[in-house]
């Protein structure tokens, strides 16, 4: 029902900044919930940042809060991610999800029933 595609990625020295989008079609986006991921190589998909389909909450993992910012535009039907102060150890593959119903357990990767298929984030030393 929900198709996810992300966009934004790409190289940046640390310290930088890089703005993910999520653009969704099908159902209104503003019906779901929706949540950021990243997987590096050789480690698990984790929780990055979610924010409900009003947008009124947000949550972000530990290593991410106050450097990255997760909103989304009801018009556009998209949702973004901006990162800043970005780290090495920021990268990785950033994947956006969106899930419906009561938004519980938004850091797992198993509430989520839609997925984009990803896009690299590189930060360089």
């Amino acid at each position: 029902q929900v198709q996810l595609v992300e966009s934004g990625g790409g190289l940046v020295q640390a310290g930088g900044s890089l703005r993910l989008s999520c653009a969704a079609s099908g159902r209104s986006f503003s019906s779901y919930n929706m949540g950021w991921f990243r997987q590096a190589p050789g480690k698990e998909r984790e929780f990055v940042a979610a924010i409900s389909c009003s947008g009124v909450s947000t949550f972000y993992a530990d290593s991410v809060k106050g450097r990255f910012t997760i909103s989304r535009d009801g018009a556009k039907n998209t949702g973004y991610l901006q990162m800043s102060s970005l780290k090495p150890e920021d990268t990785a593959v950033y994947y956006c999800a969106a899930c419906s119903g009561y938004f519980v357990n938004y850091a797992l990767t198993s509430r989520y029933d839609y997925w984009g298929q990803g896009t690299q984030v590189t930060v360089s030393s």
